[in-house]
């Protein structure tokens, strides 16, 4: 037992006053009877007998008495040790899109947020974060309406991060008691990570399970083959059990183009497929109808009119090789002798070849270095009879790459770099079994760059760096077979499709993006993503010959977005969310050490509640008061 005022206890020793009283009145006298009074002596006997029981039945009744009221006055109490120090309590809500799944015809989120407000103290403050918002130290009354409208998100905190971000939010006092509610689904991508929390920390965990744990999600698309004036159209769906038929309808903005139906397979993974008219402009959007989860029902995507890749050519070797590489259909590629060359025209180029030149002028290394500079891409292609001296001028300028000697002797291209973006999804797996192509001269090179194709000895023959890409070989019939080689198709189209980095049929929400627009926009222009109802600037960098566009952080809502230049429609980009909180996984939490887990919110607090419960007895003290009282007052009237 405690007591909330300890120092009253003093008042314990006014009970020395009814003992001292009663003392005083107990003192002994002896008489002698007269002979008359004999008779009497019984009786006075008697009587005395019973007064001294009355007056010690007082003094215990009165003893009592004094010692409830000092103890009610001290207000006596029993609580838990930890219920006696100062609390802190930061809520962590999961506001990711699992949380759209329905529990009893509520989602998640919306369940879990009108639980806690129902059950928190609305005269104290919250401490309250999601995935992307924060309240601190706020009164419930004034973010009650936005916690009520907590949209969800695509950003999906790790249990780690949530711990991490909660003790920022908790105050310096070494000496208080610290909880942590975590409200979550608790999907595996969420704990996957989770490693044992050593710090003075209440976890408390609260797993919110939905009634419906599978999921129908349309996850990707991809262009396939077609066949005369039509292109297929290939949807990957997930989740669609074995004999089950989901309906699929595809939409070209508001108008209702294609339905067809994925059937279920063993796996739960579905393919459907759809035929679109080759060359035309859409404006694509897939729609399914499934009562988990809202936000991969739909799946956007765009084909606008092909972007032409501007390339140019500048030697005096033969280039025909390169215009059936760079045909009419994606490119727009011209090619000049060295002495007819219009220095002009090459600002405006996506990709510059140089094309066996023996030696380059200072006045076009210079047009070359600003190309390079402001975003350009440069291929590089040396001559066996080429100056070293001009070669390392003009890339000294542009990276570590530097020429030496010529080497004359055989050598195979033996190693492909497939990891590099040139080579990024041209073969399905490593080739092993390749017939390399050789060549009978190179350049020893002195370079720090990222080798894409290598010779059996590890040197290169294409490195690339930065925007620049250098051959350490004349590539013409009489040096190399490399022109009739199958790696020359897909290695010179990707080098020139990365100079114009074409927006893919669309691209994923929160995964950093750059996507360059073929356009010239006038100074202080900028342009802006809007889908009609949301607007946006994204990061832009404009070069000569192009419009660089990043995102990253924006947008956060999916759909088809148009890039505006002014009041010009530049291009339409489309935007889906990241498909990971579609596969529902809920692993059991009995590996979290150092928490408490909870099925349901009520039943979190009910335990706080009795974990913090103060037990008062003053009350009960003063009933035996008032109880001594009424007895002192019925020994008085009973016994005479």
């Amino acid at each position: 037992m405690q007591f909330k005022h300890p120092e009253l206890l003093w008042g314990l020793l006014l009970l020395l006053i009814p003992i001292i009283i009663h003392l005083f009145q107990l003192r002994r006298f002896k008489k002698t009877p007269f002979t008359n009074v004999a008779m009497l002596q019984k009786v006075v006997s008697e009587s005395r007998k019973s007064s001294t029981l009355k007056k010690w039945l007082l003094l215990f009744t009165r003893l009592l008495l004094m010692a409830c009221i000092v103890l009610a006055f001290a207000q006596p109490f029993s609580a838990n040790e930890t219920a006696l120090k100062p609390e802190e309590t930061v809520i962590y809500v999961d506001n990711s899109f699992s949380m759209q799944a329905q529990q009893n015809g509520q989602s998640l989120l919306k369940k879990a947020v009108q639980e806690v407000i129902q059950h928190s103290d609305e005269d104290q403050g919250i401490t309250l974060f999601t995935n992307d918002k924060t309240f601190k130290n706020t009164g419930y009354n004034s973010v009650k309406s936005e916690l009520l409208a907590l949209p969800y998100t695509h950003l999906q905190l790790t249990l780690d991060q949530v711990l991490l971000k909660a003790k920022t939010l908790f105050s310096e006092q070494l000496d208080t008691e610290r909880h942590l509610i975590v409200i979550s689904d608790f999907q595996q991508r969420f704990v996957s990570q989770y490693e044992s929390d050593s710090s003075q920390l209440q976890l408390h965990l609260v797993k919110m399970e939905p009634q419906e744990k599978n999921n129908i999600s349309i996850d990707s698309l991809y262009v396939g083959n077609g066949f005369n004036d039509q292109m297929s159209l290939k949807v990957l769906v997930s989740g669609v059990a074995e004999e089950e038929r989901v309906p699929i309808s595809l939409f070209n903005g508001e108008k209702l183009i294609a339905k067809s139906a994925v059937e279920g397979t063993e796996s739960k993974r579905g393919e459907l497929e759809f035929s679109i008219p080759t060359g035309e402009a859409l404006k694509g959007k897939l729609q399914l109808q499934d009562n988990a989860l809202g936000y991969d029902n739909s799946f956007y995507f765009n084909i606008d009119t092909k972007q032409k890749i501007k390339v140019l050519a500048i030697g005096n070797a033969d280039a025909s090789f390169l215009k059936k590489i760079y045909t009419e259909d994606s490119c727009v590629f011209v090619d000049y002798p060295l002495e007819q060359l219009n220095y002009s025209a090459i600002e405006s180029q996506n990709l510059i070849i140089i094309n066996e030149v023996e030696e380059l002028p200072k006045s076009l290394q210079t047009v070359l270095k600003s190309f390079v500079d402001t975003g350009g891409s440069l291929l590089f292609i040396p001559s066996t009879k080429g100056n070293i001296t001009s070669y390392n001028s003009f890339l000294q300028g542009l990276g570590s790459v530097r020429f030496q000697e010529l080497l004359n002797f055989e050598q195979k291209i033996s190693t492909i770099n497939f990891a590099h973006p040139v080579f990024e999804n041209v073969f399905e797996k490593k080739v092993n079994n390749f017939e390399y192509p050789q060549v009978k001269a190179h350049y020893r090179l002195n370079a720090s760059g990222s080798p894409i194709l290598s010779y059996t000895n590890g040197s290169p023959l294409l490195t690339n760096q930065g925007n620049t890409y250098v051959f350490t070989a004349s590539l013409n019939s009489d040096n190399s077979n490399f022109k009739g080689s199958p790696l020359i198709v897909p290695t010179l189209y990707n080098i020139g499709a990365l100079s114009l980095k074409v927006p893919d049929l669309y691209q994923t929400i929160g995964t950093k993006t750059t996507i360059d627009i073929a356009a010239q926009l006038e100074k202080d222009n900028i342009v802006k993503l809007t889908n009609g109802t949301l607007e946006f600037i994204p990061l832009q960098k404009s070069f000569s010959n192009k419009l660089s566009l990043t995102f990253e952080d924006l947008p956060r809502e999916d759909g088809i977005f148009a890039a505006l230049n002014k009041k010009d429609t530049l291009q339409h980009i489309s935007f889906n969310h990241d498909r990971a909180e579609s596969q529902l996984s809920y692993p059991s939490l009995d590996y979290i050490s150092n928490a408490k887990s909870y099925d349901s919110i009520p039943q979190l607090f009910e335990d706080l509640d009795e974990s913090n419960a103060i037990t008062d007895y003053w009350k009960w003290f003063v009933i035996f008061a008032l109880i001594f009282a009424l007895l002192e007052l019925l020994i008085q009237k009973t016994l005479a």
